[in-house]
């Protein structure tokens, strides 16, 4: 069944949830995700977040760079 992705609106089949925020991306939104240099703080940020008992926690905020329609 097919899914359409938050950040660029294409139509998928798999998604997967941002670190950055709490969409859900298709692949090449969360590769171009992984590729950003605050990828990693996000990622900490947000196993720190879980281990501490947040699980629902929002993430660090999408950069603006990678929003939709930035070049």
């Amino acid at each position: 069944m097919a899914q359409i992705c938050d950040r660029c609106k294409k139509e998928t089949i798999v998604t997967t949830m941002s670190m950055f925020n709490i969409q859900n991306c298709c692949p090449n939104c969360t590769e171009k995700e992984r590729a950003h240099p605050k990828f990693k703080e996000a990622r900490a940020v947000e196993l720190e977040q879980l281990q501490a008992g947040n699980y629902n926690y929002e993430g660090i905020g999408l950069p603006d760079d990678l929003k939709e329609g930035t070049p």
